[in-house]
């Protein structure tokens, strides 16, 4: 019985619930008359696919409290197939209800037959969903995108989502805090895109004074200003053919920023001091750490710009949110800033690997890099101490149930000793206190790979 699949009806009238429960046999199936039964189940069974009747009490002629339902369960387990009954009639609550993230939906009254290929089907998705997550999991190393070095999964879905987008000509923003990777990353999607060929050109909006901006980015003609004595390239004209990296792209001044959204438009530029239109063929990528939303409700930065800069907008994980990273970038710098300061420093003490997991992280990659590189010459023996890093040692989402959230302290701990252990199983089983056989029942359990 426990290895069937698990299948949540949520309906308050009893004579289809019996119903119902009887059309399935072949599923494990659990039955719900309101939201709170139906969540209590959610928590306890976690099944994969659920059927809802909109019409929930206390108001079962309206949708209310089944869409606060669908809402509620979709919040918690946002994998789940949720199927939606609608009555005669009903089928704009329907529709509203796939909007909302429903997967499907049934009308009333009931064709049995018709609703099990509704569900069988939902199950059949649920577990090609799942198994591509597992696959895109195991494809987790060292060696990410542009050379990113990462082994979080948190990570791998922001580096799988940029391989998708680097094919298609399209404008891409990456929104992260500062020190996160935002331009390996950009010069990764560059490789990745059909415009390998031409060139990586990349500008930091805000170390560059206002009065220099625009000719840096448009270039400008031979005497179009004072010390102009020669025409000059701006770094969009340098990048025909491949892609410009705007960095900061938050601090471009408004005047500019017009300039910018006419290239963006027309895809062509004037040069200072030029008359002539050039057209231009460049693909922008753009990053920022600032709030975009709060500057353009200030009006600081263009709504339509932004428009035209976000085609696709990508959301990069501080290192605090990269499981098992900080580890593994720490050996990197470690090897990286041993061999080119000559050191005799190997490896990081216990208390330093301690450290390095426990600590927030507010700088990000950048911040861990310089504490390694101090680190390194500071160093008076073979290994790296917190001390010599200088590091002090010091709210998870609501949880769906114990056993998941045993799985998600189980994960995060293996993948913290394979870090520390660099993937010697013998050193992890001995940093997590299990025996090998453990150890490897477990790697196989979670789908984790060395």
């Amino acid at each position: 019985m426990n290895d069937l699949r698990k299948l949540l009806i949520v309906e308050d009238d009893p004579g289809l619930q019996r119903q119902l429960r009887w059309a399935y046999e072949g599923y494990q199936v659990f039955v719900a008359s309101d939201r709170g039964e139906a969540m209590a189940l959610l928590r306890a069974e976690a099944p994969d696919v659920v059927t809802l009747d909109l019409g929930l009490p206390p108001d079962p002629d309206g949708v209310t409290e089944g869409f606060a339902t669908l809402d509620a369960i979709l919040s918690l387990k946002p994998d789940t197939k949720v199927v939606v009954a609608s009555g005669h009639g009903a089928r704009e609550s329907a529709l509203r209800a796939i909007e909302h993230g429903a997967w499907d939906f049934y009308q009333k009254p009931i064709d049995i037959d018709q609703l099990g290929l509704i569900v069988s089907r939902a199950f059949h998705v649920h577990a090609l969903e799942a198994e591509n997550r597992r696959l895109a999991e195991s494809l987790t190393g060292n060696a990410a995108l542009g050379g990113m070095i990462t082994a979080a999964p948190e990570m791998m879905k922001v580096t799988r989502t940029i391989e998708r987008v680097a094919p298609a000509d399209v404008s891409v923003m990456l929104l992260g805090a500062s020190g996160t990777g935002k331009e390996l990353l950009a010069r990764g999607l560059h490789e990745a895109s059909g415009r390998n060929k031409g060139a990586f050109i990349a500008i930091n909006c805000a170390a560059i004074p206002e009065t220099l901006l625009e000719s840096e980015l448009f270039g400008h003609e031979k005497g179009a200003f004072t010390g102009a004595v020669k025409t000059t390239e701006g770094k969009i004209e340098q990048a025909q053919g491949g892609t410009l990296f705007l960095d900061e792209v938050g601090d471009i001044p408004l005047p500019l920023q017009v300039k910018l959204l006419r290239f963006l438009q027309e895809r062509v530029i004037e040069r200072i001091g030029g008359r002539k239109p050039i057209a231009v063929d460049t693909r922008i990528v753009c990053a920022t750490h600032q709030d975009v939303d709060a500057m353009i409700a200030d009006g600081r930065f263009r709504d339509d710009l932004y428009y035209r800069l976000a085609e696709i907008v990508v959301r990069i994980p501080s290192l605090a949110e990269r499981t098992g990273d900080a580890g593994l970038l720490a050996r990197h710098f470690l090897k990286k800033y041993a061999k080119a300061m000559n050191s005799s420093v190997t490896s990081l003490a216990p208390d330093a690997r301690a450290a390095i997991d426990a600590w927030g992280w507010p700088g990000n990659v950048r911040e861990l890099e310089n504490r390694m590189k101090r680190a390194v010459i500071m160093a008076e023996g073979k290994a790296i101490t917190a001390a010599d890093l200088d590091l002090a040692g010091d709210a998870e989402p609501e949880p769906l149930n114990l056993k998941a959230v045993r799985e998600t302290a189980d994960r995060a701990a293996i993948r913290h000793a394979l870090a520390r252990a660099e993937g010697n199983i013998s050193n992890t089983a001995k940093l997590l206190g299990v025996s090998r056989p453990t150890l490897y029942d477990l790697l196989k359990s979670y789908d984790l790979h060395v």
